[in-house]
């Protein structure tokens, strides 16, 4: 089968086409002829190996230990392990695979995907898992969304930036979304109650204060965010601009909530079946839909992911393996 492979770190130039086996299938697994995929922000942090809290974490410490990357994926099961109950050749399914999605086939462990959405294409469907879950364990589980909540969420306008806003406002959550003014009319569009145009506004000037904060690999400072959140409100942060960020999140977080009712909490995506059947359930409702910016031929992944890298697409950038 054809693949993306990276045998080092480095820019997108150690990323090379190559033919290689198809993966061997295992008891638990699904073997998946992926149809598409999607490009995350982790992709290029573990193709450049940087920040190096990401080979701490376990993606290598002087080379990846997962050559092909690529997490969201959607596709047609091939064949099943002996003990797989849920799926079988044919069904359509979608899921966040944790690596080997940039290749025309994946193995993909049971309770890791789901079948997809009958209303959405194999491209949407495969944008989806990935942020989707972020934005849902963002919302529901660190941030403890309520109905009627006022919610900022700043970085509206990327991949768990448009689920986010979506899912808040299917918790019955009063969104503000904080983006660029070409994004103003996406956001409403999506469901946006108030928008932000960070090119002419500062958030902080608004007057108004939030119960809930949802920064999106946010770039401001914590004392920002602090400044315009309620007393007994959260702040959770996804990702984060850069290694110092993340650091003092989280040294800063324990003490911060001994001394104050204001919360900081952080999020690291799981694969949860139980949580993509959910979402599932939220786009058969009509309550989600995907926002795809670019749609790339896996030979050209490596122009997806500098595209991505460069922090401007509005939605999900998203690899078409099958025409």
């Amino acid at each position: 089968m054809q693949a993306i492979v990276s045998t080092k770190y480095g820019s997108a130039d150690v990323l090379q086409t190559k033919e290689v086996k198809i993966p061997i299938l295992k008891d638990n697994e699904v073997l998946v002829k992926v149809y598409a995929a999607a490009v995350n922000p982790l992709d290029w942090r573990i193709m450049r190996g940087a920040p190096f809290i990401i080979r701490l974490m376990g993606s290598g410490l002087f080379k990846p230990k997962r050559k092909i990357l690529g997490s969201d994926i959607a596709g047609r099961v091939e064949s099943v392990g002996k003990n797989v109950s849920q799926f079988k050749e044919g069904d359509e399914v979608f899921g966040d695979v944790s690596g080997g999605g940039f290749a025309e086939y994946v193995c993909a462990p049971e309770n890791t995907i789901a079948l997809k959405p009958n209303c959405m294409t194999f491209n949407e469907a495969a944008a989806v898992p990935v942020a989707a879950l972020t934005a849902l364990q963002g919302l529901r589980d660190a941030g403890q969304v309520q109905a009627g909540q006022k919610i900022l969420i700043h970085g509206a306008s990327g991949g768990v930036g448009t689920f986010a806003v979506q899912i808040a406002k299917s918790f019955g959550a009063n969104v503000t979304a904080v983006c660029s003014t070409q994004n103003l009319d996406l956001m409403r569009s999506i469901g946006a109650d108030h928008v932000i145009d960070y090119t002419k506004e500062d958030f902080k000037q608004k007057g108004q204060r939030y119960d809930l904060i949802l920064a999106v690999a946010g770039h401001r400072r914590l004392s920002d965010y602090k400044q315009v959140l309620n007393r007994t409100g959260s702040w959770v942060m996804i990702g984060g601009s850069s290694t110092v960020q993340m650091l003092t999140v989280m040294f800063l977080r324990p003490l911060i909530s001994l001394l104050g009712t204001q919360k900081i909490r952080t999020v690291m995506t799981k694969a949860n079946q139980e949580d993509l059947i959910y979402i599932k359930q939220l786009i058969d409702a009509g309550k989600l839909e995907s926002v795809i910016d670019r749609t790339y031929p896996l030979s050209e992944l490596a122009d997806a992911i500098g595209y991505l890298e460069k922090g401007h697409a509005r939605g999900k950038v998203v690899i078409q393996l099958q025409y």
